[in-house]
């Protein structure tokens, strides 16, 4: 089989648990074998028999049976799986594997009824082993299937008497190793990437917008979520699933386990609890947060009181502390501060988790014995349920319930380190839009005021209270007047506002700084010879000043130029400084105008070659007047492409429809041209918008969301038919920005050759004309075809103009 096994990590895991075994504490101490059978069945994520198996050899194996008795191991499995274990049952050349109970294997045949053997085999190992009379077996494992039943029907024939071992094996495979813990820790980070980076975002989205979004729909769009590298820290996805469905709960509604789904009703704007899990490699994490929107003090104190109460449970759990006392010192706790809240806090305060989401047997509540040891994971999970808002109005605003919930690992000494480092506190999770709002509304409000006048805010007087129904015809009308007024005047507020800002904030000169520590600048032996030495990498040039390196970024240097003069080269630099250009206004775009600049430096080098040198000196000034010269014509360039992208509205993708039958276009030239030569390509409608993709492979996107006006001007009297749109936001092609984007083809001769003979009766013109005809009738047939399909394909959201050619004139000079 191509799939290897871990051996070292199976000898290693399969020796403590004999090594516990023999131990004989708790439910070890009475059974004489142990029994653990898998089935198939899909619906079953979590169950202790097939984590053991994961835990063993780090895969699940369906129809399989496992029987560990005193001094060997039987396996039954299909002929593949009996294969793929045979990599442990060979123990040739691995040390770790002395101790471990040798390994018998049994091959499962299809036929039930041939498995008899095979079963009969194991029984009688099971009587050889000890007393041979009680098995452990996980009694909640229940696996439908024909082979499950008639080995179960074939053990309860022999009496054997069974006792449940979930308890004991979980709490030997709940200390976990280095590389469990490597694979939970990377579980809990990607769960933390999903809440910051997706959840916690969307939720502000929500709120920003007050968008109505029910906690079904933004569950599945964080599972949906997991598929995207992005907000998993760049893992495989297919490595990623959840530990459960995300649990989304607001308004009043909230249930603090995780069994309940989210449900149907949409977000309120109050207290929105989440709690989700990622399982990495089929290792578990959990995390808990509660957002809060606009808190009221009460709510804040009590959401304080949670952190404190969940840093004193990470100083409880550490090795040796018994799971009972943990609970009993935060509950002793909760009952000094504020005992009011003893009703409202969660029954158990968290788990422990590993390969299984939940491990029932070692809860944190008031009745457990078990003692924490070192490299046990915990999901800790503190909630208040069911509180009152004093300050709620409406019935989804007076109850509140805030959870909170980590992923942590027990260390033995100090307390337990959380693994899922998501910020927690009052300032992270709460929401303030009200202070916010005002004050932006107040300022907003005082600059248009300045600005206007009070004349401004006549135009927004309201309405009389009369309806609509009574109003006359002329009282509609100025009603709809002032309407319009006010829209102007909100418009014109706006804009002012915004030029009221451009002024205050005057446009500086980049400061562009070369090297931010004296580590980065380059050790090379032209600067300690003090030459003139240019840094590509982070366009600076070096120059030696009264004999020290100084770094001067390109950007600084205004213009170079070169001389001869007799023996000597002369290279002078000249530098940006405020006032050397006059006209301009330079001299306040500099960030600090105030400081003493460089105006110029001139540098002499001898064209004489001096005796024992290769070179001859002026050659630093020569190299370094034509190296400054490429590196000061790349940053402009780069700088010109920047200026270009500055105000760019980021675009949505283009989503692209795989079906042939999109409206398409073809032997279509773009205006304004791609390249230099214009080049011809096809203009085809997708989803959400149009690509024109070139015959040399450019690719041009236009979105219909980003279109004003379209507007097809058909071929009547004309050369050309033509598509045009004029965009709303600006778009980049060809290194230029550009807001109106033509696709034309020409049709017939736009040339006439004039030295031809012409006859009006020339059969080859006629022939010409009624060609050209044709063509003209073809190209706007097909045109119009393609209009119609792509306002059927936007729902008519897009609409296509037609220029009225008696309403055009021509300008004469």
């Amino acid at each position: 089989m191509a799939v290897t096994l871990d051996k070292e990590a199976y000898y290693r895991r399969i020796k403590r648990l004999y090594s516990n075994w023999k131990k004989g504490e708790e439910e070890y101490a009475s059974i004489d074998a142990m029994v653990v059978s898998v089935g198939v069945d899909e619906e079953i994520v979590y169950a202790k028999s097939t984590a053991l198996q994961t835990w063993l050899f780090g895969y699940e194996l369906t129809d399989t049976i496992m029987v560990f008795c005193e001094e060997k191991i039987l396996f039954m499995a299909s002929k593949k799986k009996i294969e793929f274990l045979k990599q442990i049952a060979n123990t040739k050349g691995s040390e770790n594997a002395n101790g471990a109970p040798p390994i018998t294997l049994l091959v499962r045949e299809k036929q039930s009824d041939s498995n008899k053997a095979s079963f009969d085999k194991m029984i009688e190992a099971i009587r050889g082993s000890k007393n041979g009379k009680k098995i452990g077996v996980f009694t909640k494992d229940k696996f439908p299937g024909d082979f499950m039943k008639s080995w179960n029907d074939s053990l309860n024939k022999e009496g054997f008497e069974k006792v449940d071992v979930s308890s004991v094996i979980a709490y030997t495979i709940a200390v976990k190793e280095e590389v469990e813990l490597g694979l939970m820790k990377k579980a809990a980070s990607i769960s933390s990437e999903l809440f910051n980076k997706f959840f916690k975002e969307r939720v502000m989205e929500i709120v920003d917008a007050d968008e109505k979004v029910r906690h079904s729909k933004l569950a599945e769009s964080v599972e949906k979520a997991i598929e995207d590298k992005k907000y998993l820290g760049g893992t495989d996805p297919s490595t990623v699933e959840m530990c459960y469905p995300p649990i989304i709960q607001s308004g009043g509604h909230y249930n603090l386990k995780f069994s309940v789904v989210s449900d149907k009703n949409h977000m309120h704007f109050g207290a929105i609890t989440c709690a989700m899990g990622i399982r990495y490699k089929s290792y578990c994490s959990n995390l808990v947060r509660t957002l809060i929107v606009d808190p009221s003090q009460e709510m804040q104190d009590n959401y304080n009181f949670l952190l404190q109460l969940q840093e004193e449970l990470l100083k409880e759990l550490k090795h040796g502390a018994k799971l009972s006392e943990v609970y009993s010192h935060v509950m002793d706790m909760v009952k000094k501060h504020k005992p009011d809240l003893m009703n409202k806090i969660t029954k158990n305060l968290g788990f422990a988790m590993g390969i299984e989401f939940r491990e029932g047997s070692l809860v944190i509540n008031n009745k457990n014995q078990f003692q924490l040891k070192k490299g046990m994971v915990f999901s800790i999970n503190l909630g208040l349920a069911d509180m009152t808002n004093k300050d709620g109005k409406k019935p989804e605003e007076k109850t509140y319930a805030l959870f909170i919930g980590d992923t942590v690992l027990v260390n033995e000494e100090g307390p337990a380190t959380v693994l899922t480092a998501v910020k927690k506190k009052v300032k992270n999770v709460g929401i303030f839009l009200k202070n916010e709002d005002d004050d932006e509304e107040e300022e907003e409000k005082n600059e248009a005021d300045d600005l206007l006048g009070r004349g401004a805010r006549g135009g927004a007087a309201l309405l009389t209270e009369r309806t609509r129904n009574e109003m006359t015809a002329e009282e509609k009308r100025r009603a709809h007047q002032k309407e319009l007024a006010a829209q102007l005047n909100e418009e014109a507020k706006r804009r002012l506002t915004e030029q009221k800002g451009e002024q205050q904030t005057q446009k500086t000169r980049k400061s562009n700084v070369s090297y931010r520590n004296a580590s980065m600048v380059p050790k090379e032996p032209e600067i300690r010879e003090m030459k003139i030495y240019i840094d590509k990498k982070y366009e600076t040039v070096i120059m030696p000043v009264f004999g020290i390196a100084t770094p001067f970024h390109i950007a600084t240097i205004k213009n170079i130029s070169m001389s001869v003069e007799g023996d000597y080269t002369y290279l002078r630099i000249n530098f940006f400084c405020p006032g050397s250009a006059l006209g301009r206004n330079e001299g306040n775009i500099f960030p600090n105008p105030d400081a003493t600049f460089v105006k110029e430096i001139t540098y002499r080098a001898s064209n004489i070659k001096v005796p024992g040198e290769s070179t001859v000196p002026a050659l630093n000034l020569q190299n370094a007047f034509r190296i400054i010269k490429e590196v000061q014509k790349r940053y402009k360039t780069r700088e010109a492409e920047e200026k270009e992208k500055e105000g760019i509205v980021k675009q949505d993708s283009l989503v692209i429809n795989m079906n042939r039958s999109n409206p398409k276009l073809k032997d279509l030239y773009i205006r304004p041209n791609i390249a230099q030569k214009r080049m011809q390509g096809s203009l085809e409608g997708h989803v959400n918008g149009f690509r024109f993709t070139s015959v040399r492979g450019d690719k041009v996107d236009i979105l219909y969301n980003n279109i004003k006006h379209a507007v097809f001007q058909p071929c009547d009297g004309e050369m050309i038919i033509v598509l045009h749109f004029h965009l709303k936001n600006a778009i980049m092609f060809g290194k230029k920005r550009h807001t109106d984007v033509q696709f034309y083809t020409e049709v017939g001769e736009i040339t006439t050759d004039l030295g031809k003979h012409q006859h009006m009766h020339d059969r080859d013109d006629l022939y010409a004309e009624q060609m050209e005809r044709e063509m003209r009738h073809k190209l706007k047939t097909a045109f119009k075809n393609f209009i119609e399909k792509v306002e059927s394909l936007t729902k008519e959201d897009l609409e296509f103009e037609v220029p009225f050619r008696e309403l055009g004139r021509s300008e004469e000079h």
